[in-house]
Formats: C-alpha cells, structure tokens, sequence
C-alpha cells in the first residue's frame, strides 16, 4: 500500500512536471523565457486559465481543440505529461530508499524527455538544455565518488569507462565533418556515460543503434525515409538509455548467459 500511495503522488507530480516541461519545449523553440510569462495557445496567442492547463484532463475534456481558436492542440501535450509520470513512477519505484539518487533520477529523466521530444521535432540538441543537464550528472558523479570523505577510486574508474565509448561518436564527426552524426548526440553520449557509467554505457548504445536500425528499416519500408533521409538519433540515444538504467543488470545477465552456453 505504501508503494502504490505514493507511486499514484509521483505519478499525478509526473503529469505536472511533464506540463512545464512541454511549456519549455515550447519557448525553446520561440526563445522565450519559461520562467516569467503566462501558458498561452501557439495559434491565437490568447492566454490560457487554469482550467485549460490541467495535465491530461484539458485536453480530453476540451476534445484536443484550444477553447479560444478551436485549433487541434497537439497530440505531444497528453502524450509527454503520460509519459513524463509513467517514468517519474519507474525512476520512484527503482530507486526507492535512496531519496538523493531519486531526486537527481527524477531531474535527469526530466532532462532526458527535453531532448528527446526538441530532437524529435527538431533535428537539433539544445546546448541550453545538454550543458546543464551535464553539468548536474557530473557533480553528482563527483559527489557519489568523494561522499566517504576520500576519492573512491573503483567509482573513478566506473565513471572515466562511462565516458570512454562516447570517443567512437567523435571519431564517427570527425571522418563524415558532421554528415554521419551532429556533435549534440556527441554530448549526448557524454551525458549516457555520466549517468550510466561502465557497463551499462554499452548496453545502452547497443539498444540505440538497434533500435535505430529497426526504426530506420522500418520508415525505409514504409517509404517514409530514403537511405539518404535525414533521422534524428537522439530519441534513440534516450530511450537506450533508459533501458539500460531500468534493464541493464538483466540484459547484461541475459547476454552472459547466453554467451556462457554456446
């Protein structure tokens, strides 16, 4: 009863921060601040009241149309809020007893949703969102590996492992000059590292580029894409790691096992 209590808190505070974070999506785009300055609708500028701005149950109630222009409002609203609480549930329940860690989990999954939705809508990883987002895991990071009074030289060498892969991302810049992969993924990685550390980096960027490559198939097949098609990598980096974060232990024993038995 105590988890489901406050799996249902986390969840409905989830649907909260996942409204403001589709509001800083939003003036990412525009170059406004999202600090000061009212919600209002995108088409007819008309500033919202807060009966329009309730998570998941404006849109339903006002049928996906704004209540002043009755232009569809995007489908990405709902969707993110769902998804902002349906994570916030993950990173509470997995990280349960550790109050620090899932407060840092619950900014860091926050960071994480930013990037993959203006990446997907944008081709592009705001470096106003990557840097701090950096920032955060690396003095995290710092924090866990001197919390005992002295540099834990084991959690040094996990987080230096971390961020070794992402070289093969700078090396993939380098020979295309940016043609293969933008630098923003590049530092993408190097948040993936940071957060993951060794070996859960690799799991994740294994399930980015095989995700990927379904995904890529996939929209080929459909006519969708060409081979010469422009995809956004980032919702891929993000959602491998994610699986490695939740899933890493078991994928690894997964793999292990099956290695051991050839």
């Amino acid at each position: 009863m105590f988890y489901l209590f406050f799996s249902v808190v986390i969840f409905l505070f989830g649907l909260i921060i996942g409204s403001f974070l589709n509001c800083v999506i939003d003036r990412l785009e525009t170059k406004d601040s999202f600090l000061k300055g009212r919600s209002f609708c995108p088409n007819c500028r008309h500033v919202l009241s807060w009966q329009d701005l309730i998570p998941v149950f404006s849109f339903l109630f006002l049928r996906g149309k704004c209540r002043y222009c009755r232009k569809a409002i995007s489908w990405q609203y709902p969707l993110m809020e769902l998804a902002t609480g349906a994570l916030f549930v993950l990173v509470f329940r997995y990280f349960a007893g550790d109050l620090p860690y899932t407060i840092y989990g619950l900014i860091i999954a926050s960071f994480l949703i930013i990037i993959f939705v203006y990446d997907l809508k944008h081709y592009v990883i705001p470096d106003s969102v990557i840097y701090p987002a950096i920032a955060i895991a690396l003095l995290y990071q710092l924090f866990q590996i001197w919390s005992s009074g002295y540099w834990n030289l084991a959690g040094f060498w996990n987080l230096l492992l971390g961020i070794l892969p992402t070289l093969f991302f700078l090396a993939i810049i380098l020979i295309s000059r940016g043609r293969w992969m933008g630098f923003g993924d590049f530092e993408l990685a190097i948040l993936m590292g940071l957060i993951l550390g060794w070996p859960n980096i690799l799991i994740a960027l294994f399930s980015a580029f095989f995700i990927g490559a379904l995904v890529g198939t996939w929209l080929i097949v459909r006519g969708a894409k060409t081979l010469k098609s422009e995809v956004p990598f980032g919702p891929f980096l993000v959602t491998g790691t994610f699986l490695a974060l939740f899933l890493g232990d078991k994928i690894l024993d997964w793999y292990l096992t099956l290695f051991l038995l050839q």
